[in-house]
């Protein structure tokens, strides 16, 4: 006879971590980090967390509610700007720079975002510290409340697009051929393209940006 095999008792089996939605958001960020924000399906992040897809809908409504939250861990890491570093204007736009650029390395959440209205205790915070410098500038209350919304959309729409573009295999070329269309545009028909088109694809992006942002600041005050 075969020797009898020992059973294993199931209560020696490591327990599983307990769930929440710290740890859910966790896994989304790791995943959007190293396969892209399109991976970080409920089905995946339930495989990953040892659980069925329905029991993460305990911490999150739906995949929107998900990449909001995942929004507002992200927006904790920003620095607030120190008020020695400048005037509120300076401060306001080095704040929305870096609110721009770390969306802009994640494409996909960028272009989620400007459909959501997150409402994370960090995302509250970030437009607390948007309308407080406003507010430091003179600005009436309607005009920083407003201008919120305006500033903080065109910094998602920029790190949507350029983003985008930035993972696009055939956003290079088309880049080169609209500066040889420019550079070979005539004055008889396109007089002011001609005029300008040393300043079309002038500046870094970082110079752009910054001037994009103080031009809306200029017009809101």
């Amino acid at each position: 006879m075969s020797p009898r095999r020992e059973p294993v008792s199931r209560r020696d089996r490591p327990a599983k971590p307990p769930l929440s939605r710290a740890a859910l958001v966790a896994v989304a960020l790791r995943i959007m980090r190293e396969e892209g924000l399109e991976k970080a399906t409920m089905r995946r992040l339930a495989a990953e967390l040892d659980t069925g897809p329905a029991s993460l809908y305990v911490y999150v409504r739906n995949t929107a509610e998900l990449h909001g939250a995942m929004l507002d861990e992200l927006v904790a890491g920003l620095e607030p700007p120190e008020p020695a570093a400048g005037d509120w204007r300076e401060r306001l736009i080095g704040l929305l720079t870096s609110y721009t650029w770390m969306l802009f390395a994640r494409p996909g959440l960028a272009r989620s975002v400007l459909t959501l209205r997150p409402c994370g205790p960090h995302y509250l915070r970030l437009i607390d510290t948007v309308l407080g410098l406003l507010l430091a500038g003179g600005m009436p209350d309607r005009q920083a409340a407003w201008g919120v919304d305006i500033l903080l959309q065109h910094a998602t729409a920029t790190a949507a697009e350029q983003g985008s573009r930035a993972e696009a295999a055939e956003a290079a070329g088309e880049e080169a051929d609209l500066a040889l269309a420019v550079a070979e545009a005539g004055a008889g028909a396109y007089p002011h393209l001609v005029r300008v088109r040393d300043e079309l694809f002038a500046g870094t992006g970082e110079e752009r940006m910054r001037w994009s942002f103080g031009t809306i600041i200029d017009g809101l005050s």
